[in-house]
Parts: C-alpha cells; sequence; structure tokens
C-alpha cells in the first residue's frame, strides 16, 4: 500500500483517487472551493454507480507528510501556483501528470530530479450531478509514464499503463496533436454545430506547424500513431477534424473553457526556436 496525495481534485485527479483507493492505497486529496466542500462532506469519491472510495480531504498539501508520492494533476498553467507546496514537500516522488509543452528540466530544478516522475493520462472522466464516471481500463485508456514502479502501481488498480522513457518528446507531441482538436472543440461548443471546411483547414495547418515546432526542438512525435497522423496530407487533415466536429465528443471539450488551449498555444510559441514559423498557431489562439 501506498500513501499518496493528490493535488488537482478536478475530474482526473478524482479518477486516480477513486481507482487508487478502491485498491487499497491511502488517499489524500488536496482541494478548495466547492469541490473541497464536497468531499469533506462525503469523505470518499463517489461514482455514477454510487460506489465510495473513502479519502482524506486537505486544503493544503503538509509539507511534513512523508507521502510515497504527490500525483499532480492541475492544468499546467496552473502549475507555478501549487510549485513551492511541492518544493516544501516530504513527498519521496512527485508525479507530474499533466498536459504541458514547457521544458520538464524546470520542474526537475524546481522540485528535485531524483523525486521526478512524468506522465499523462490519456482517459475519459467527468462529473454528473456531482458523481464521477470514467473510463480508465477501455481499450485506448490509461496513463503514459516514464516510471515502470508507478506503472504497476497504476496496472494494479486497474489503471491501464504503458512506459516511455522520452516523456518530454511524447508531452510535446500530444500538445501539438491536441490542441487544433481543443479549439476545434471551443468553436463546436460555443456554436452548436460542426466545423466549417475553412475551419477545419486553418486547424489542419496549426496542427502541422506545432508539429514542425515538436521536430525543429529536436524530439522525435511519438507514439506510433501520432506520426502516423502527420504523414497524411493536410487535407486528409482537414477532413478528419471536420468529420470529429460533427461527433459529441468534439463538443465535450468546448465547455472546459479557453484557458488551457490559450496557455498551451503560449507555450509552444514560447518554445519555438528561431526561425520556425508559428503563424498559424497564433491565428487559432483562442
Amino acid at each position: 500500500m501506498n500513501n499518496i496525495a493528490i493535488i488537482g481534485a478536478g475530474r482526473i485527479g478524482s479518477a486516480f483517487a477513486f481507482r487508487l483507493a478502491q485498491a487499497d492505497h491511502a488517499v489524500t486529496m488536496i482541494a478548495r472551493g466547492s469541490r473541497l466542500a464536497d468531499l469533506e462532506r462525503d469523505g470518499a469519491v463517489i461514482d455514477i454507480a454510487g460506489k465510495r472510495s473513502p479519502v482524506t480531504v486537505a486544503g493544503a498539501l503538509d509539507p511534513a507528510t512523508p507521502f510515497d508520492a504527490v500525483l499532480v494533476t492541475v492544468l499546467a498553467h496552473q502549475l507555478d501556483a501549487v510549485l513551492p507546496a511541492l518544493r516544501a514537500s516530504s513527498a519521496k516522488q512527485i508525479v507530474f501528470l499533466m498536459n504541458t509543452f514547457d521544458p520538464l528540466d524546470r520542474l526537475r530544478d524546481a522540485v528535485g530530479a531524483d523525486r521526478c516522475v512524468f506522465g499523462f493520462p490519456v482517459f475519459i472522466a467527468d462529473f454528473e450531478g456531482g458523481k464521477l464516471r470514467s473510463f480508465v481500463d477501455r481499450p485506448g485508456q490509461g496513463v503514459t509514464i516514464d516510471d515502470g514502479r508507478w506503472a504497476e502501481v497504476f496496472r494494479n488498480a486497474h489503471i491501464s499503463a504503458t512506459v516511455e522513457d522520452d516523456m518530454q518528446s511524447w508531452l510535446r507531441a500530444h500538445v501539438a496533436a491536441i490542441l487544433p482538436i481543443m479549439i476545434g472543440g471551443r468553436i463546436v461548443f460555443a456554436r452548436g454545430g460542426g466545423l466549417t471546411w475553412p475551419e477545419a483547414a486553418r486547424l489542419a495547418t496549426a496542427l502541422d506547424e506545432g508539429f514542425a515546432v515538436v521536430r525543429a526542438l529536436g524530439h522525435s512525435v511519438i507514439p506510433t500513431a501520432v506520426a502516423a497522423v502527420t504523414l497524411l496530407p493536410r487535407a486528409a487533415k482537414a477532413g478528419i477534424l471536420w468529420a470529429m466536429s460533427r461527433s459529441s465528443a468534439l463538443g465535450s471539450l468546448g465547455d472546459r473553457g479557453p484557458e488551457e488551449p490559450r496557455a498551451l498555444v503560449d507555450a509552444v510559441i514560447a518554445a519555438a526556436p528561431t526561425g520556425a514559423s508559428t503563424d498559424a498557431l497564433r491565428a487559432i489562439r483562442p
């Protein structure tokens, strides 16, 4: 059993908490606002079927508690606010699980390279009436992470996990791939209808530009499925985005606000080396 704290008590952090607590790990959720109040009232993460996973709840990370790990599931643009608490924490490891384009060495320098683990949760989770609905064990869902031990912890909690040593490349390629989808979702959500062909074409151009920045920074485009997308003609990429915009999945991304895609676009532009084009990314920035 591990003693685990989770910073970020939203849908992703709650999905981790639910499965880890079900697997008999001691889970402390660090929350705030209405989510803190809900967790304090319930003393558990509750799923849509009414199953309860008891958790300890706190409004701040106790620096003196030697957690086996702190899982960080806040959005990347919220990270600076929690770095001081992570730096001061006595936790053995800090497991960053977020969508980020920033250089990972910044986080290693902030909390100690020997404590850092990096991963990303590729799974669907949401709240319905305050209850968690998640799909962490379905085909194509799970966690990609650079630490085999934590991959095994997740698997034992019925969260699929894949080990990837080069998480910097993986994360940056993921941001390049997902940004046009996130921003397309914003358009679909606001309009209540699918993308026009010119909109899909602009997003496809930004997709190519993002991958070009990743490669210009010296990274591989991974995993294989993402690399395969880069080989498609731009018109085919636009066609995929156009078709996706007519499904409920894309529109559901749009109700989560513009802050995350805006911050990710800014991070890609800031990291782009001299001479790399970012005009298309600037044009789709929310």
